[in-house]
């Protein structure tokens, strides 16, 4: 599981926008985790399990 915190160098911003039921949806499943993950890192790990379903190498993290 990745480190909260300040990201790694080898990183860049991803902005985006996203409608409240999605949001909504983030944080209820955000509140279901142990450690309370934030939205961004929310998004990570659900990208890293996609990208590893399909075969994808995995991000270093």
């Amino acid at each position: 599981m990745a480190k909260m915190g300040r990201p790694t160098r080898d990183t860049a911003p991803v902005t985006i926008r996203m409608e409240q039921d999605m949001l909504k949806a983030i944080d209820d499943y955000r509140r279901e985790q142990e450690d309370l993950p934030s939205r961004p890192e929310v998004v990570r790990r659900v990208m890293e399990e996609w990208l590893a379903a399909r075969g994808e190498n995995k991000t270093a993290g």
